[in-house]
């Protein structure tokens, strides 16, 4: 027994499947305090969202010269149809006193300010955001408590970037519980369908749950000890990924391990072939997907890169739970797990004769055909991504619904200069201070300025925008203030500001799409070409997974226009979904070439295609419904950014599982046929005089024979 077989006899050995449990329950007995204390440490500061070079980033830290703790300004409007009276004045005036007493209010308060309309007064109130946008919710609920007592005729708006973050802080509030019970609940439906068991559902759930449990542990201690970074997008992403990822390497092993129940007598046995024949496809998919992950540690974007070991290390650890943990809980259950289809020893497999195998043999009579109208027609559907405006998303834009911030949002530039409430912010040396002051007043776009604020080294000063904060005018105005005060010398200004943060989180994020896909493509490109030892087939398996991505992303564009009226896309739309889909789409591609080529030894290519999609088509279907299904848990949240991600994810999944992997793949294999395996010894294996094929899918007794052997 070689070294290979040997390890993967561990976890499933009369002594060492034991072993394996217990290790898990003592590992998870410490490691789960551990993980409920992941939450309190997510940063969600902007630093830990933004680029970390852009020039807003650094004003951001410069702020903190002008302010002892990091603020955001929130303003309470105050409207009044008939006109702003007098009573109202006073009301505002004692309003603004009472808001001091507000939790996290810190700093001085401005106003009230009357509108030149006299309809409206606004008051701005600096939150502290220091602990991050938590704390944004109980200061709004605050002020809007006491700005609309005793006066109901008073329409009264809390907006400005602090109600804005406290209705993003209300749209993520208990998003792990709700993405954690809403993908149980899934992943449950699914699993009672795939297996028809009451019970064999169970383990898998058990593994992926507690490799959840055991990679925010793991996450946590590196926040606190090595300075990794977490925010609620990796977090919200890492449990769906998790759970998703890891049930799908265990129905992988379960299928194989179903078979192998019906060729070996003794459980034990059946494992450790299980193991062996499946593990080094569920190892291949996991690397892609952990490696394809840190690929994201290039982005400039503190939010993606992070991101990336996140994911990463949820995959790792999910892969082990799956090797490890599963098999030795369905070896210690036995057979009477499967019940009431229980695999008995010398039974025929039942998928060899499957619905799988009958659309593989109407695939192999003619394969070209197939191939060339699917890529037509996949091809068609990607025309659609030209329609894409990943450039962003406005305040309005970024919420499914209209929450009271961006209603105020609005009514506020019906009153005042439309960026009220979040200018522009220059940030120069102390002896250039007079100038920048100077070269922002002249700027097109900048509707008034604020005198210079000198503390030691440096100055800082606030330009409030003519324009809507989160308008492409707006940007436009950012780039002109730029260029204006880059050109004073000596003064060393920075320009920053919510617009500002919002263009170079753009621009940060489409650098971050050109650096990163090629090297993801590249990464799968080698691993693909390691595993399967051929050169022809990785790259033919890369264009499909392209070609399944520019599929996803025109349906979704269109859907995004037409079906559910977003307004663009968010700015890293494009490279999340790719990644996601490549990386996790190869997948399936794996598991399925992985078997066919396992065959095509025996069988030629032309026929191990066949009996490997026969094999692997009910289990890399039922995967691939279960990862759409808990991405797809993602549009649940009123965060638009977030559903466009799971709607395109959800859809890209289920397009390579059931068209590309199944169809085109398969269709390219056969026609292409043993040249696929270039320049591998493989790729000189003929077929066998009587293919499968022209049995109508159905295999021959000695083929059932070899892929036996």
């Amino acid at each position: 027994m070689n070294f290979a077989r040997r390890l993967a006899a561990l976890p499933c050995g009369r002594r060492g499947k034991w072993v394996v449990l217990v290790s898990w329950v003592i590992l998870l007995l410490v490691l789960a305090p551990l993980a409920g204390k992941l939450t309190n440490a997510e940063d969600n500061q902007a630093s830990s969202w933004l680029p970390g070079s852009a020039e807003s980033t650094k004003v951001l830290n410069l702020e903190t010269q002008f302010s002892s703790t990091q603020t955001a300004p929130t303003v309470v409007l105050y409207t009044r149809d008939g006109g702003i009276t007098a009573a109202d004045r006073a009301k505002a005036t004692a309003d603004a006193a009472a808001f001091a007493s507000a939790p996290n209010v810190k700093g001085a308060i401005e106003g009230p300010i009357p509108s030149q309309d006299g309809k409206a007064l606004q008051t701005v109130v600096p939150v502290d955001t220091s602990g991050g946008w938590n704390a944004l919710t109980p200061a709004v609920d605050s002020l809007r408590a006491t700005a609309t007592k005793d006066d109901p005729g008073l329409a009264v708006h809390i907006t400005g970037p602090g109600g804005v973050g406290a209705d993003q802080s209300k749209a993520f509030a208990g998003i792990d519980g709700t993405l954690l019970y809403a993908t149980v609940g899934i992943v449950i439906v699914l699993l009672l369908l795939t297996y028809r068991s009451p019970t064999l559902w169970i383990l898998p759930l058990m593994s992926s749950g507690l490799a959840l449990t055991a990679s925010e542990a793991v996450i946590y201690l590196l926040v606190k000890h090595a300075g990794l970074t977490v925010n609620a997008q990796s977090a919200g992403i890492l449990l769906v990924l998790v759970i998703g990822a890891g049930t799908d390497y265990a129905l992988l092993l379960v299928a194989r391990y179903r078979e192998e129940l019906r060729r070996h007598e003794d459980r034990h046995e059946a494992m450790a072939e299980a193991l062996h024949r499946a593990g080094p496809a569920i190892l291949a998919s996991a690397a892609t997907v952990a490696i394809s992950m840190l690929c994201l540690l290039f982005a400039e974007m503190n939010s993606t890169s992070g991101l990336g070991p996140v994911c990463a290390i949820g995959i790792v650890v999910a892969l082990a739970a799956m090797l490890t943990l599963l098999p030795a809980l369905l070896v210690i259950c036995g057979r009477w797990v499967f019940w009431p289809v229980k695999p008995a020893f010398g039974t025929a497999e039942p998928t060899e004769s499957g619905v799988w195998s009958r659309v593989g043999g109407g695939i192999s009579r003619r394969p070209r055909l197939v191939w060339i109208g699917t890529t037509l027609a996949l091809g068609a559907l990607a025309l659609g991504m030209f329609s894409l405006k990943a450039d962003g998303l406005s305040t309005a834009g970024s919420f499914t619904g209209k929450p009271d911030s961006v209603v105020g949002q609005t009514v506020l530039a019906q009153h005042f200069p439309a960026g009220a409430g979040s200018p522009v912010v220059v940030i120069s040396s102390a002896s250039g201070a007079d100038a920048a002051a100077q070269a922002l007043k002249s700027v097109p776009g900048i509707a008034s300025t604020t005198p210079p604020v000198v503390k030691g080294d440096h100055a800082y000063l606030t330009g409030t925008l003519s324009s809507a904060p989160d308008s492409k005018a707006a940007q436009d105005t950012v780039d002109r203030v730029r260029t204006a005060e880059h050109a004073v010398p000596g003064a060393q200004a920075l320009v920053g500001g919510n617009t500002a943060v919002q263009l170079d989180t753009e621009r940060a994020s489409r650098h971050d799409s050109f650096v990163i896909i090629p090297i993801v493509l590249l990464v799968v490109l080698l691993i693909l070409a390691l595993l399967l030892r051929a050169v022809v087939a990785p790259l033919l398996l890369i264009a499909t997974v392209v070609l399944s991505y520019a599929s996803a992303l025109g349906i979704s564009s269109l859907a995004f226009t037409h079906l559910f009226h977003f307004e663009g896309e968010d700015s890293s739309f494009p490279l999340f979904v790719f990644v996601f889909l490549v990386a996790l789409g190869i997948d399936y591609n794996i598991f399925l070439m992985t078997r066919v080529r396992e065959e095509s030894a025996h069988r030629g290519t032309r026929g191990g295609a066949l009996a490997g999609l026969a094999a692997t088509g009910g289990v890399i279907t039922s995967a691939g419904l279960i990862l759409a299904s808990t991405f797809g848990v993602l549009g649940t949240l009123p965060v638009v950014g977030f559903a466009e991600i799971g709607f395109a994810v959800c859809l890209g999944v289920l397009l390579d599982t059931l068209v590309v992997r199944s169809i085109l793949v398969t269709a390219l294999t056969m026609d292409i046929d043993r040249h696929l395996w270039w320049p591998s010894a493989l790729s000189k294996v003929t077929a066998p005089a009587t293919p499968p094929a022209a049995r109508g899918g159905q295999l021959t007794q000695d083929q059932q024979t070899g892929s036996r052997a």
